[in-house]
């Protein structure tokens, strides 16, 4: 795996304790881009809101078209698909996936195919299989697959689904998934 540039975190039912949790634990200078995906409501706009009070990082919603930047967290808004190209991310209306709008999989697979190897894809607890065909891509385009430990999870039916399906590089409880993270991105030199 080359530097990680990249780190997208997605989850579902049981997955917002373990995401504020993760985003307190990154520092202000932390040189990635963090993109966030959580099923919910379509009426539900506080996502962004409730991290920035718990992240010490920038966090924004992420729009249709906006460049990448670094040392933002991006949290992908309600009832849109969000994916991602080489320089910018793009937000969509298309039809549900996997049961939902915003799905895992696209942007998981978006971001296997334009970061490759600089993508970090972490799937939290929630229900049904929706991240597991996304990992894949992860692996697949040399990136490298992170799981809640489905013991950990409220919701262990994704990340169940996923070590069954996917061969991850790490199973870990939610408080050790932001001081992987920084370890292996200090590891590559990419915290600084």
């Amino acid at each position: 795996m080359s530097r990680p540039s990249i780190i997208a975190i997605a989850g579902s039912a049981g997955a917002l304790q373990p995401l504020q949790t993760i985003v307190s634990g990154f520092p202000p200078d932390f040189a990635v881009s963090i993109f966030i995906l959580i099923h919910r409501s379509a009426h539900d706009g506080l996502l962004t809101d409730l991290l920035a009070r718990k992240a010490r990082m920038r966090v924004v919603t992420g729009r249709h078209g906006e460049p990448i930047a670094r040392r933002t967290i991006y949290v992908a808004p309600a009832d849109f698909h969000l994916t991602l190209g080489s320089s910018h991310m793009f937000l969509s209306r298309g039809p549900k996936i996997n049961r939902h709008r915003p799905a895992i999989d696209p942007l998981f697979e978006s971001a296997a195919s334009s970061f490759g190897s600089q993508l970090i894809a972490v799937l939290l607890s929630g229900y049904l299989d929706d991240g597991t065909a996304g990992l894949a891509a992860v692996k697949q385009a040399g990136g490298m697959a992170v799981v809640q430990d489905p013991a950990d999870a409220q919701v262990p039916n994704m990340p169940r689904n996923a070590l069954a399906h996917v061969a991850v590089d790490q199973r870990v409880p939610a408080a050790e998934i932001a001081p992987l993270l920084l370890r292996i991105s200090n590891a590559k030199g990419s915290a600084t």
